[in-house]
């Protein structure tokens, strides 16, 4: 098409014209196209300040009613006191649970008497963190249900790690536990509140959970006895957990005493017609107590150390003091070889727990303050995927274990391999009963963890709980019977050790100092045998204690 000039020169001053309006346009609207990120930015952290000031503002109410409970309850027990000079309260602090028992039903003492003498009010199940502590429970679980239905008087709600996945006692609501026996060191966890008012004398009895040493942990730092049953036979029904729906480790409650005794009259009565018809899940299987008070000499497995974790010097200690007792008794001590413990801790056990690449946890954590002894964990679990795999690949040069932690963190790819997971801890829990079978065994001997840390070193060293874990792993029912003390020589051979890792490194610092700390051993049975398994507990508790 042919232009006139006069034309040209107009289309070429209009073309230039809208490049100019337009380079205008720009220049005004750059400075709002700056402004756009650094508002969405700044909106992010603000609401992120908000969430975090709400869960402070919450914690704050719940010590301040904790603070309330406290006045009440002094005030209960000074009035009844007032009320009934003649009673002590040392008559009941010295009772066992069977004693205790026995007398109420006697008469000798009367449940008012009990009550003030081991009162607290209860608390919401918040499992530390403080988004559950405006969500009061609707109903109490099976297992207090039942427990109230047998006369029992729950008086106290203890306190445990946050989220349930430490074996240390803090959270960010109701601060550190410490432990009886020296309160430098931990009491466990994560039921470790639990473990410290059984083992300072503040109850007869409590239940705890155990997910992977969260009974049998406390019960051995705090120098009481401890049960994790088998899987299903109490209901867990309405009871709060940090991960629901994993499935991969079992957790389980259980419960913790001062005696064996205890831990058996405890299962009698919770096992009964109340139980089996508030849940039907749970096998109708009353407590055999031909099997507890048989006399039949056992043959019992037995290892002093799992070759995964350099244990304490005076955890294997108890074990052989305990097994040389167990053969002057009349029983069969055989030595138990374990599997690969490493492979199982790595490829099962953690792979299991952390299936999700920890987006449930990310989740809990999300808005929530994070208590100091998580911290490690929280970090690890917020750590983007692509990253955590880039930090395993140079960390396997020189800390093989923290680079398949961190491989392992990030979750399983698809439901397929989930799947082969499930089936390879089958397997693995056919082998470990095949080699039992093939031996002969009873029941296993074996260490416990301890002696109690120093408060903050678990989260450094949590691998240490493989010798718990195990039986959570194999769903077997284990408990731990309180035999000895450090002595000078355990902490002069400590002092000898040659740690492997870096976080045996960091678990012979924890344990030192511990002389007078009790150690206990840790007693296994197969599954559905919770009976034998205490048994057995009975028989080490009235060796040791002679």
């Amino acid at each position: 098409m042919h232009l006139l000039p006069a034309q040209s020169l107009t289309m070429a001053w209009d073309s230039v014209s809208s490049y100019l309006h337009l380079h205008a346009l720009k220049d005004a609207w750059q400075p709002l196209l700056w402004l756009l990120p650094c508002t969405t930015g700044a909106t992010v952290v603000a609401h992120i300040w908000q969430k975090r000031k709400e869960a402070r503002v919450r914690i704050q109410v719940a010590q301040a009613n904790r603070e309330k409970a406290f006045q009440e309850m002094e005030k209960a027990v000074e009035q009844f006191k007032n009320e009934n000079p003649g009673l002590t309260s040392e008559s009941v602090l010295s009772l066992s649970f069977k004693d205790l028992h026995k007398n109420l039903q006697d008469g000798q003492l009367s449940p008012e008497h009990v009550l003030y003498t081991y009162i607290e009010k209860g608390h919401y199940s918040n499992i530390g963190f403080a988004c559950f502590l405006d969500k009061e429970a609707s109903e109490d679980s099976i297992i207090v249900k039942v427990l109230k239905k047998q006369g029992a008087i729950p008086c106290v709600k203890t306190n445990l790690s946050q989220s349930m996945l430490s074996y240390d006692c803090s959270n960010p609501i109701y601060k550190q536990t410490k432990n009886p026996w020296n309160p430098k060191k931990t009491p466990g966890g994560s039921s470790g509140g639990e473990g410290a008012l059984i083992g300072g004398g503040g109850s007869v009895l409590g239940f705890g959970t155990d997910v992977g040493g969260s009974i049998r942990i406390p019960s051995s730092f705090c120098g009481i006895c401890g049960l994790k049953p088998t899987e299903h036979r109490f209901s867990k029904q309405l009871v709060r957990v940090a991960v629901p729906g994993q499935k991969s480790l079992v957790s389980m409650l259980g419960p913790m005493a001062r005696d064996v005794d205890s831990l058996a009259l405890c299962m009698k009565a919770v096992l009964c017609q109340d139980m089996f018809d508030l849940d039907p899940s749970v096998p109708p299987l009353p407590f055999n107590d031909e099997v507890y008070n048989s006399k039949k000499k056992l043959r019992i497995g037995y290892y002093d150390r799992d070759g995964f974790w350099l244990p304490h010097p005076g955890m294997r200690r108890a074990v052989m003091e305990t097994k040389k007792l167990l053969e002057a008794a009349g029983h069969t001590l055989v030595q138990f070889p374990l599997p690969d413990i490493e492979d199982t801790m790595y490829n099962m056990i953690k792979k299991g727990l952390f299936a999700d690449g920890c987006a449930i946890l990310c989740e809990r954590f999300k808005w929530d303050v994070i208590d100091p002894n998580v911290t490690e964990m929280v970090a690890s679990c917020r750590t983007p995927v692509l990253i955590r795999k880039v930090m395993a690949f140079f960390l396997r040069f020189w800390h093989k274990n923290a680079a398949q932690s961190k491989v392992l963190s990030c979750g399983v790819r698809s439901v397929k391999e989930l799947w082969n997971l499930h089936t390879k801890i089958e397997n693995f829990q056919k082998e470990f009963v095949n080699q039992m079978r093939k031996l002969e065994i009873d029941v296993i001997l074996c260490p416990a963890l301890g002696p109690a840390l120093t408060i903050g070193y678990p989260q450094k060293a949590w691998d240490a709980i493989s010798y718990t874990v195990l039986y959570n792993h194999l769903n077997f029912p284990a408990g731990v019977v309180p035999v000895s003390k450090v002595t000078e020589e355990d902490e002069k051979q400590l002092s000898l050790q040659t740690p492997q890792t870096r976080l045996e490194k960091v678990f012979c610092e924890g344990v030192k100092g511990g002389v007078g700390l009790p150690i206990a051993v840790q007693c296994v049975a197969l599954p559905w045998q919770d009976e034998l398994c205490l048994r057995f507990m009975k028989e080490v508790e009235t060796l040791t204690r002679k």
